[in-house]
């Protein structure tokens, strides 16, 4: 119940911002938290030493769909030898749905990228919700709570746990340093993919009894 109400949650916050972003009433937030990741002598300029931005990079790309494909592919391979092709599955089900989730909500709200700052990054496709933000909320959450559910240890699966929210919140801000994103589709990204993410734990759950627990090989 407490997984359902955080989803139910995340939902209404996705929901709340969406509004906002679609009545423009998130457009001073958007600008003012952007701009304040800029020098204010030249807002071309990023805030900080002359390597930071292609740390950014370095970042980001960790959640492009080309990193999280690959890392979900080999991730899928091993739940396939460990024998738990239902868990496999539902991974792949999690990250290629959250995709096709995502680009369908990307056309439905059609937000063009920002424009008052240059780009740190390549990008091809609409702005709200962020892909990155949200693919990323998916496959690392995803996968920290498969290593989590491994452990008999709670300090180790919380370990994991952390560590995936960690990458997820750094490859978001990522996006939003980089000035390819507006931070409200960086938040709304990380609420619908981390609502997605849980759902697909829910539909795990309701599975148990023909999942084995996973062990180490």
């Amino acid at each position: 119940m407490p997984l359902v109400l955080t989803i139910a949650g995340l939902l209404f916050a996705f929901g709340f911002i969406a509004q906002g972003v679609t009545k423009g009433r998130t457009s001073a937030f958007d600008r003012k938290l952007m701009l304040a990741l800029r020098t204010s002598a030249d807002p071309t300029v990023p805030i900080g030493p002359a390597w930071l931005p292609e740390v950014a990079r370095d970042i980001t790309s960790l959640g492009s769909i080309v990193v999280l494909t690959m890392l979900t592919l080999a991730v899928v391979g091993y739940l396939f030898l460990a024998g738990t092709p239902v868990v496999a599955w539902l991974m792949l089900l999690a990250v290629f749905g959250g995709i096709a989730l995502n680009d369908l909500l990307k056309l439905a709200f059609a937000r063009v990228r920002p424009d008052f700052v240059p780009h740190g990054a390549q990008v091809f496709t609409l702005s709200f919700p962020s892909g990155h933000a949200a693919l990323s909320a998916i496959a690392y959450l995803t996968i920290g709570a498969l290593l989590a559910r491994s452990q008999p240890s709670a300090a180790i699966g919380l370990y994991f746990m952390a560590l995936a929210a960690l990458l997820t919140v750094l490859v978001g801000v990522s996006r939003i340093y980089l000035g390819v994103h507006y931070p409200t589709d960086v938040l709304a990204g990380w609420c619908i993919g981390a609502a997605w993410a849980m759902a697909c734990w829910v539909i795990m759950a309701r599975l148990q009894d023909q999942i084995q627990p996973l062990s180490p090989v």
